[in-house]
């Protein structure tokens, strides 16, 4: 009997454990104006071979909800720019400050970009087909958002352009606040 209340109980630990580890996994960070992202947030390793300093991986999410009410029906998406520790990682020893705050714009781009989603879906009809509208303003937004991070690399010298970074800031600061 106690043998089996203890099997019961490393079982009961070992679910508890894995469902712990899995949030941790599936960590993830909601952007926001008032939270920025620092060194512990980057949870990920790089490969031996990476040359990069540092990465950030980010995305937009959406989700679709039908609200139906007062014999109508509307939609509601919910768009959300999001950080992934795991999947973000930098070397120490050649990080700083003025990378740190490179990675944070590419944070902060991704935000822009879900703030054109959101405004694009908010010209679209409820109709039949609107799953199939969303997903390709969606997949549209994605590809100009991968192609922009792309350019701002480019631009900044992955950091190294002091100006051209200013610049960067200054440009995407503004265009968040509009």
């Amino acid at each position: 009997m106690q043998l089996d209340k203890l099997k019961g109980l490393l079982v009961l630990c070992f679910i508890v454990c894995s469902q712990i580890q899995a949030q941790d996994e599936d960590r993830v960070l909601l952007w926001s104006e008032d939270r920025k992202l620092t060194w512990a947030d980057y949870q990920g390793s790089p490969l031996k071979t990476e040359w990069a300093a540092a990465t950030t991986a980010s995305g937009i999410t959406y989700s679709l909800s039908s609200i139906i009410g007062n014999g109508e029906s509307s939609l509601e998406v919910i768009v959300n720019s999001l950080f992934y520790p795991n999947k973000s990682w930098y070397k120490p020893d050649v990080c700083d400050d003025v990378i740190l705050s490179h990675e944070q714009l590419h944070f902060d781009i991704t935000e822009l970009f879900a703030k054109k989603f959101r405004e694009r879906l908010r010209t679209v009809r409820n109709d039949t087909n609107i799953k199939k509208k969303v997903r390709a303003i969606f997949v549209e937004i994605n590809r100009d958002l991968h192609a922009f991070q792309n350019k701002y690399d480019r631009e900044t010298n992955y950091s190294r352009d002091i100006k051209q970074q200013e610049t960067w800031n200054k440009t995407i600061h503004e265009a968040l606040n509009e």
